[in-house]
């Protein structure tokens, strides 16, 4: 989009937040990431800090309806989550201009892009805990978040190796010899892995109410404190899985001697927010982290997603931090095993 495009463009986004939601808009600043919709940045003349989502056409509109209709119920339980705004008719998303629109209040602070700290694990744990026992008794949505690190057959996942490869040769893919070791290791890996660490699974898995998209790109931080918990996905999922893909986040794994420290605060602040996840769950949490990054090859390839430089680069990295992650996961699940044994109801461990 140049630069007459997206002046057109925010100047039609001007027109729909005063005439759906009552705002005159002073100063607009894209914000070049996302997938699923157009972001911008907005100071009204009243002075409102706001997020504006422009969808694109693809969108599920029932979705993101449902998804906001989450955000609010966990807000009115004082989850750090920012207000959406109701538009004239009382809708969280509105239909104008032939597209749908969501407004939102800026928390303050950022995404952050580097390791967590074990403070800022700590309060993730804390705002997770709370979120889950909270959507525990939110309805079970439609949508199910999908999972093929518990089901999957290994066949199926090592054939998709060969697929992935296939694309990044049509697209011109610029590490093309690196890929394709990343991808003969993993396809290793699902042959050797995959089946021993299932087997160490619980049976039943609690399933509920989730964000089912809390991940370090979707939580607004401001020192080592979350400030706002944004982009829900609205799913129905299982908490032991959200819990272990934040606690053995990429960025940090891949760039902190301290994941261990970071993990452990993370799951024990949890805990004592959220004691009723069984047990056997919780220590479960680093082999289903682990089973997932296994099964996923989100970042393999970007350029399908047609994203803005900043965001592929961000994409590209993410991949290449899951490789580092699956390997030290792997290396060290005897000692985290031995790590969360130790775990108690009272969010306690060594």
């Amino acid at each position: 989009m140049d630069m007459s495009d997206e002046d057109r463009a925010a100047a039609l986004m001007a027109d729909v937040l005063e005439d759906r939601y009552g705002l005159v808009v002073d100063v607009v600043e894209p914000v070049h990431m996302g997938t699923d919709t157009i972001n911008r940045r907005v100071l009204t003349e009243d002075g409102l800090r706001l997020y504006v989502k422009e969808y694109r056409s693809t969108a599920d509109v029932a979705a993101a309806r449902s998804a906001w209709d989450m955000s609010e119920y966990c807000r009115a339980a004082r989850i750090p989550v920012p207000r959406v705004w109701p538009d004239t008719d009382g809708d969280l998303v509105t239909i104008a201009e032939g597209c749908a629109w969501a407004v939102i209040d800026e928390a303050p602070g950022r995404v952050s892009t580097t390791a967590m700290t074990v403070a800022l694990a700590e309060h993730i744990g804390v705002v997770m805990g709370r979120m889950h026992r909270v959507l525990a008794a939110y309805p079970m949505p439609k949508q199910v978040q999908q999972s093929r690190w518990r089901t999957a057959t290994v066949e199926d996942t090592a054939a998709r190796c060969d697929r992935v490869l296939a694309s990044a040769l049509r697209q011109g893919h610029e590490r093309l010899d690196q890929l394709r070791l990343d991808l003969d290791q993993r396809r290793e890996d699902l042959h050797e892995q995959v089946h021993r660490h299932r087997e160490r699974l619980p049976h039943e898995l609690v399933e509920q109410a989730l964000h089912a998209d809390l991940t370090r790109t979707n939580l607004i931080v401001l020192a080592d404190t979350v400030t706002g918990v944004i982009d829900f996905r609205g799913a129905r999922a299982m908490p032991a899985w959200e819990l272990g893909r934040s606690a053995f986040d990429p960025r940090t794994v891949a760039n902190s001697a301290d994941w261990i420290p970071c993990a452990l605060a993370m799951v024990r602040a949890y805990l004592a927010e959220n004691p009723s996840l069984p047990l056997e769950e919780v220590r479960a949490c680093a082999r289903i982290a682990l089973l997932y990054m296994l099964f996923s090859f989100y970042g393999a390839t970007t350029s399908e997603y047609g994203l803005p430089f900043a965001a592929e680069a961000d994409l590209k990295q993410h991949w290449r931090e899951r490789q580092t992650t699956i390997r030290l996961l792997l290396d060290h699940l005897d000692k985290l095993d031995d790590t969360f044994s130790g775990l108690s109801v009272g969010g306690g461990g060594s």
